[in-house]
C-alpha cells in the first residue's frame, strides 16, 4: 500500500514518526512523508525515504491554513495513496478532510493531546473540539498515545472506537551506560559525585523552564543539564529573561547544551530526569529517561501521570508550582539510593509498556490490517 504519513513540523516527523514509517517500510509498504520543511529532514531523506514538503503553519492564521490545505489536495490527488495517517492538531484536520474530499480509501489519525485541552481562550478550545468531532466522523482509525486522551475522545462522541497505542522507543539505544556516563561528564566538566538533573525539551513557556529554575535554586550541590532549542515555528514569549536570571543565581549549576543528537548518552550520565509541563500527550522524553533507568519528577498531568508510578518510579508534582517541584527534585538528589530504586523499576515498567517495536508494529498492525480485511 501506498500511505501518507502527514505531519506539521520536522521536528515532529524526525521524532514521532520515523520509527513507524521505518516498520511500515519493512513490511513493504511505499511510506511518504509529509510535513514543513526543515534542517531536520536531512535524516529521514538520507535513510531512503521520500518526503514532501508543505507550507504547514502552527496557527489559526486563514490564510496560512487554506494555503496548506490546498497544497494537500493538490498532494493527495497526485500521490492517490491508499492511507492517509495524520498527526498533530491543525495538520491532522486538514489532512483528513483533504484526504475524504479526494476519495482515500483509508484515513487514520493520532492524537498527540488534543487543542481543547490545552490553555487558551475559551473560544479557541470551544472550536478546537468541534473540529475534532467534525474530523472524528471522517477517521477509519482513531489513535491516540495516551489512555486518558482515548477515554476523552470516547467521552465527547469524536470518535466512537478511539485505540490508545502509546509511544515507544528503542531499548537497545536508550539504557545505562557507564562509559557514555564518564564521557559526557568528563565533557561537561561534571565530577562523578555531584547529582545532574536533566530536562529535554524545546524551549518553551508550557514546558515548564520557569518554575524549574526558579526550583533548582533550592536544590543544593546539583546541577542542570538543559537540553532542547526553540523551534522556529513555536509561539509565545522568548525565555531568554527567565534563563538570564537562572545563569546569575545559578552559575555553573546550570548547563545549557542546546540542541544535541546524543541524547542516549546525555542521559545516561545524568542522575534525574525532570519534565514540569503544563500539558503534554504522552512525553517520549519520559520513555527515554525511563529506559535510562532515571527516575522522572514530572507534573500530575494527562500523560505523565500515566507514564510514572508515584513513589515507585517518580515523583509528580502540580503543575505550575515551586516548592513542591523543587522538594521532589531535593529529595532524589540527596538520596542516591532511591534514585536508583525507582530508576530500576522505571526501567522495567518502560520495557513493558512502552518499547519501540512493539508500539510501531502494533499500530502497523491497526493501520493496514483494518483496509486488508475491508478490500
Amino acid at each position: 500500500m501506498k500511505i501518507l504519513e502527514i505531519t506539521n513540523v520536522d521536528f515532529s516527523l524526525t521524532h514521532f514518526l520515523l520509527p513507524l514509517m521505518r516498520t511500515l517500510r519493512d513490511e513493504g509498504h511505499d511510506v511518504v512523508g509529509v510535513c514543513a520543511d526543515g534542517p531536520l529532514l536531512k535524516m529521514p531523506r538520507e535513510e531512503g525515504f521520500r518526503i514532501e514538503t508543505l507550507p504547514f503553519a502552527r496557527s489559526f492564521s486563514p490564510i496560512a491554513q487554506a494555503r496548506a490545505f490546498w497544497a494537500l489536495l493538490r498532494l493527495i490527488r497526485r500521490e492517490k495513496p491508499d492511507i492517509v495517517h495524520a498527526h498533530m492538531p491543525i495538520s491532522g484536520i486538514l489532512a483528513r478532510v483533504a484526504a475524504k474530499l479526494c476519495g482515500v480509501p483509508r484515513i487514520a489519525y493520532t492524537c498527540h493531546g488534543f487543542l481543547f485541552n490545552q490553555p487558551g481562550s475559551h473560544a479557541r478550545r470551544a472550536l478546537a473540539l468541534v473540529l475534532e468531532k467534525l474530523c472524528g466522523h471522517l477517521t477509519d482509525v482513531f489513535l491516540t498515545v495516551s489512555q486518558e486522551e482515548a477515554e476523552d475522545a470516547r467521552r465527547l462522541h469524536i470518535h466512537a472506537n478511539p485505540i490508545a497505542i502509546g509511544n515507544g522507543r528503542d531499548s537497545r539505544r536508550f539504557k545505562p551506560n557507564s562509559e557514555a556516563r564518564r564521557r559526557i561528564r568528563t565533557e561537561l566538566g561534571t565530577p562523578e559525585s555531584t547529582p545532574v538533573i536533566i530536562v529535554v525539551s524545546r524551549l518553551v513557556r508550557h514546558k515548564g523552564y520557569p518554575e524549574l529554575l526558579e526550583a533548582m535554586q533550592a536544590v543544593p550541590h546539583a546541577e542542570l543539564w538543559v537540553v532542547g532549542e526553540r523551534l522556529t515555528s513555536d509561539h509565545g514569549n522568548m525565555l531568554d529573561d527567565c534563563f538570564d536570571r537562572a545563569h546569575a543565581a545559578l552559575g555553573p549549576r546550570l548547563k545549557c547544551l542546546g540542541y544535541r543528537t546524543d541524547i542516549p548518552a546525555l542521559l545516561a550520565a545524568a542522575d534525574i530526569f525532570t519534565l514540569p509541563s503544563h500539558f503534554e500527550g504522552l512525553p517520549m522524553s519520559i520513555i527515554e529517561a525511563m529506559l535510562t533507568a532515571l527516575p522522572v519528577v514530572s507534573t500530575d498531568i494527562s500523560g505523565p501521570r500515566e507514564q510514572i508510578v508515584q513513589n515507585e518510579t517518580g515523583l509528580l508534582v502540580p503543575a505550575g508550582t515551586v516548592a513542591p517541584l523543587a522538594a521532589a527534585l531535593r529529595t532524589l538528589s540527596q538520596n542516591p539510593a532511591l534514585r536508583s530504586q525507582m530508576g530500576s523499576a522505571g526501567r522495567q515498567r518502560a520495557l513493558m509498556f512502552y518499547e519501540e517495536h512493539k508500539i510501531t508494529e502494533h499500530t502497523a498492525r491497526l493501520l493496514t490490517g483494518t483496509m486488508t480485511k475491508s478490500a
